[in-house]
């Protein structure tokens, strides 16, 4: 499958909305993260060497280059997700005592799991830095800011349904801890959602 990072807009909305196990909602919450950190890089990119904003000139210079990163971070685990999800769809075709099933699945279930959950620290991690990017960018901005959060949070909530789903096929033991994990990411990530809009509002 060709990268995510490679395909013109229009033609990954295609391929999103074809009747194909993958790109499906993992790869569309890690484009829904780039987006979103797209949009702050936007907003940095407008704020520097602005004369009022000089005492923040390092730090958003840093953002910007943290920003970049995630960009690609984001498809990249899009991708992950994909092809995690395509290996685990292949496998739960095959009958349940398949020799290939019984030995690869295990390992299929966790490639799917981690790359949402990935996906997930990485928005919140971008909601943090959003949040502190209100007060050292241009004021008229703010609204972008805003929606950037809104988007990363969009992001958080979709990766999470990716993890949730996959979760009754883990052992037990991994599956109340990783349920924890997710619970108290998807909290921050609305918390930190509604700081930000409140700040920008």
């Amino acid at each position: 499958m060709e990268p995510l990072a490679g395909r013109p807009f229009a033609s990954l909305l295609d391929d999103l909305a074809s009747k194909t196990p993958a790109p499906g909602g993992g790869a569309a919450a890690a484009i829904a993260g780039g987006v979103a950190a797209a949009l702050a890089s936007m907003v940095v990119a407008y704020s520097v060497g602005k004369k009022s904003l000089e005492p923040h000139r390092q730090t958003l210079r840093r953002t910007a280059d943290r920003l970049k990163e995630m960009r690609g971070a984001f498809l990249a685990l899009g991708d992950e997700d994909a092809a995690a999800y395509a290996d685990l769809n292949a496998l739960m075709k095959l009958d349940a005592d398949d020799p290939r099933r019984v030995a690869d699945e295990p390992g299929a279930v966790r490639r799917a799991v981690a790359a949402p959950r990935e996906v997930l620290d990485l928005a919140l991690e971008l909601l943090g830095l959003v949040e502190r990017l209100v007060g050292i960018t241009n004021p008229h901005l703010r609204s972008d800011l805003a929606v950037a959060a809104a988007i990363a949070e969009g992001a958080a909530a979709s990766a999470g349904w990716n993890v949730r789903v996959n979760l009754p096929l883990l052992p037990e033991s991994e599956r109340a801890p990783m349920m924890d994990h997710l619970a108290r990411s998807l909290e921050d990530a609305r918390s930190c959602r509604q700081r930000t809009e409140q700040a920008c509002a």
